[in-house]
């Protein structure tokens, strides 16, 4: 593992520390103005993350979620990182398990390295191009993953159990996709990637730190994630949208 990978896995695993203990003792939530949930572990989170990046890499800016979210946005050159400290907020209040810390490193627009832990299921989900994608469940060895091969009974999508659109209902017809496991946070891209499903279609609102880590360990695990316009498929899923508000389009993430 790289120098950098290697941190970003340290890091991830420190902050689920920390939300693990407050998952385990509770707390409230506010809403934002944006009408999402935060909590005393989001922010928590977010300053492990911030101090461990600063520290290793001065030079690299980090967009990161509750930051940005109190308008506090760096000067993003062509490399920085991008944080969710608490993906699945509504999963952590809900007490489903469905939650991550996410950290990817955005190289030129594209996430080069990431990596997806779930405090709850101490899974832990990691990659970067050139390296590859593992995997590593409570109790049991590292593993390298890789997407599967489109199954001869037919794929298997993936879905968000917080955000079911009518529009992602009609790509699935359309593609002749019948089965659809819901999931939360962005362990749907981790299910892609090690094969336990083969397309995650996303229709409507999600922001770069929530997509970054993610679809950073899915490419290096052999998948794709490209943009979505009306029923067409265009090119990546790209970092940087600053004029967009970090807003990303809709989107379709691919096993192969």
């Amino acid at each position: 593992m790289s120098d950098l990978l290697n941190l970003l896995v340290q890091t991830a695993l420190e902050a689920g520390a920390e939300i693990e203990a407050i998952y385990g003792a509770g707390c409230a939530a506010e809403i934002k103005e944006d009408g999402s949930p935060v909590t005393e572990a989001d922010r928590k989170a977010e300053a492990i993350i911030l101090a461990r990046l600063a520290a290793a890499y001065p030079d690299i800016p980090i967009l990161a979620e509750e930051e940005a979210c109190a308008g506090r946005i760096p000067v993003l050159g062509s490399r920085f990182f991008c944080v969710d400290p608490l993906d699945g907020t509504k999963g952590f209040v809900q007490r489903n398990g469905e939650f991550t810390v996410n950290i990817a490193l955005i190289d030129d627009g594209a996430p080069v390295a990431g990596v997806v832990y779930a405090p709850d299921s101490h899974a832990l989900f990691y990659g970067a191009k050139g390296e590859g994608a593992f995997r590593q469940r409570e109790g049991s060895a590292l593993q390298p993953i890789r997407t599967r091969k489109p199954p001869a009974e037919g794929l298997v999508a993936i879905g968000s159990r917080n955000h079911p659109k009518q529009e992602t209902e009609c790509w699935l017809a359309a593609h002749g996709i019948t089965e659809l496991l819901p999931s939360g946070s962005s362990l749907k891209f981790c299910l892609i990637a090690e094969g336990a499903a083969d397309v995650y279609p996303r229709h409507g609102p999600t922001m770069e730190w929530d997509t970054a880590a993610g679809q950073a360990v899915l490419e290096a695990a052999g998948g794709r994630v490209v943009v979505l316009d009306g029923d067409c498929e265009g090119g990546p899923l790209r970092y940087g949208k600053v004029e967009a508000g970090f807003l990303n389009s809709n989107f379709v993430a691919w096993g192969v």
